[in-house]
């Protein structure tokens, strides 16, 4: 299709200028397989050829550079073999790529469509899940958070992080790790200093021993959905209201 295009870094690369390889070098070999032939032909691009490939290249060539600034290269119709040179180029999907406008688009649209997802995720929940959720980013600071500072933060949770919004949310083991870490801070139950035993605040009767290497909290949130825990859960769920 004759019309201008343009190129950017992929990765999220904009440095100021960033050259790309315009010949073939034995540390940048730059060949296309042509099927037609059967064989890999080598590429140069050169301003005074109409052809990209050395082997229909004649006489002498002027090289030029291929300079992306600020991780962008915008290419005219007019400059068909650079074109054409940037589509069979090997750092093709490798290092840069070509902007496609309705490609952009649906990328945004889905982008949006997840972020609408998970904010009204985020408005429907109930405070207890939605402390639950915030806990895993905020850590103990949920604990000081008014029912309206709790909103504000979810909120802006799934806005700005809608992929980890929706993977936490249907964690199923995030709300049984919360109602263990308010048991702690509620002095119902207590952790031993080496993070090892929980116990009952009130009479030091044992509960569970945490696995070696694992995560206290998670430990216990798998424990709470066994025959004996089901039953110390339902009791910290009465005692925590």
């Amino acid at each position: 299709e004759y019309k201008d295009r343009t190129y950017y870094l992929i990765d999220g690369k904009n440095p100021l200028t960033y050259t790309l390889p315009s010949k073939h070098t034995r540390k940048y070999p730059l060949v296309w397989f042509d099927a037609d032939k059967g064989y890999e032909r080598e590429l140069r691009y050169a301003t005074n050829q109409n052809s990209i490939f050395v082997d229909e290249q004649q006489g002498q060539v002027t090289l030029q550079h291929i300079v992306f600034e600020m991780g962008m290269l915008m290419v005219p119709k007019e400059k068909r073999n650079l074109q054409e040179f940037l589509s069979k180029h090997p750092h093709r999907s490798l290092l840069f790529a070509e902007y496609d406008k309705i490609e952009e688009a649906v990328d945004e649209v889905e982008d949006l469509q997840i972020q609408l997802i998970a904010m009204n995720a985020a408005m429907e929940m109930d405070p207890d899940f939605a402390e639950a959720i915030l806990r895993v980013e905020l850590g103990s600071k949920v604990s000081e958070l008014t029912s309206k500072e709790l909103k504000r933060d979810l909120l802006l949770f799934a806005k700005n992080q809608p992929n980890l919004f929706i993977e936490i949310a249907n964690d199923e083991n995030v709300q049984l790790r919360n109602v263990a870490i308010r048991a702690r801070e509620n002095n119902i139950i207590k952790l031993s200093g080496d993070n090892r035993i929980f116990s009952w605040a009130s009479n030091d009767r044992k509960l569970m021993t945490v696995p070696f290497d694992e995560n206290p909290y998670s430990a216990m949130a798998a424990w709470f959905k066994t025959d004996e825990g089901v039953e110390v859960f339902k009791s910290i769920e009465k005692k925590l209201k």
